[in-house]
């Protein structure tokens, strides 16, 4: 769905809490794909139907097939989160109800997490058996330090909104009333936005654990030169001369 610049991406299993079966799995690539190939969009919501926001993978599709099962849904997501992390475009995950497995794999992949009250958290892999997939074992020691990190992934207790909140898996708790306005209105603000800058500071971001010091200057650097040549970064100098609020177009 698209309302301007701000595209949403909708899980829609409502009856299976969107678990994520080989169609949906499919789905997210194509529409990454679709969103890697249009400039214009400037933000992106992921959200769930339903009760919940995404319950994990799909289990009966692991249960006929444990392999080509895990295959044929860990591709694609796989392939969809690569896209994702080339993007300008910041995401955001609308989170609600429930966050497990997979789900909150995908959830700690966005650059922005808000949820609503009375959300639950589980990694829940150790619970079946399986290691993680879908970026958890990237995402989660980065932003929650490693101790936290085993302590989550290998007990697979539940968490609480306020306990994802203060480990810093999570940006705030909204009443769930007001969940979907709260994150309409980060989208839009973050639409509004010099978009290419902000893409090249959520990848200096995700990429500055990976290097030496040198290597983040350099990248900086380079960074910073392609943000000199857009529309935006003109307008943006400009509006600090005249003390006029810039208006970025997004490129």
């Amino acid at each position: 769905m698209r309302e301007g610049a701000v595209a949403t991406l909708r899980f829609n299993r409502p009856t299976a809490i969107n678990a994520i079966d080989v169609p949906m799995a499919r789905g997210l690539l194509a529409a990454a794909r679709e969103l890697a190939a249009d400039r214009s969009v400037r933000a992106i919501v992921l959200c769930g139907a339903g009760k919940g926001f995404v319950a994990g993978g799909d289990l009966a599709t692991l249960q006929a097939d444990p392999m080509q099962g895990a295959a044929d849904l860990i591709g694609p997501l796989h392939e969809a989160l690569t896209l994702f992390a080339t993007l300008d475009a910041p995401l955001i995950a609308q989170v609600h109800g429930v966050a497990a497995g997979a789900g909150l794999s995908l959830m700690l992949q966005a650059d922005f997490v808000l949820a609503a009250e009375g959300t639950r958290f589980n990694l829940a892999y150790i619970n079946i058996g399986a290691s993680c997939d879908v970026g958890a074992s990237w995402a989660l020691p980065r932003l929650v330090g490693l101790r936290q990190a085993l302590e989550i992934a290998l007990l697979g207790n539940t968490l609480t909104a306020a306990d994802a909140e203060r480990l810093g898996l999570i940006n705030r708790v909204c009443p769930a009333a007001e969940l979907e306005a709260q994150v309409q209105a980060l989208a839009q603000r973050l639409a509004s936005g010099p978009t290419r800058a902000l893409g090249q500071m959520r990848r200096l971001m995700r990429t500055s654990f990976d290097r030496s010091l040198q290597e983040q200057l350099d990248a900086e650097a380079a960074a910073f030169g392609q943000c000199a040549q857009t529309a935006d970064f003109r307008a943006g100098i400009d509006a600090f001369f005249t003390k006029q609020p810039a208006q970025f177009r997004g490129n």
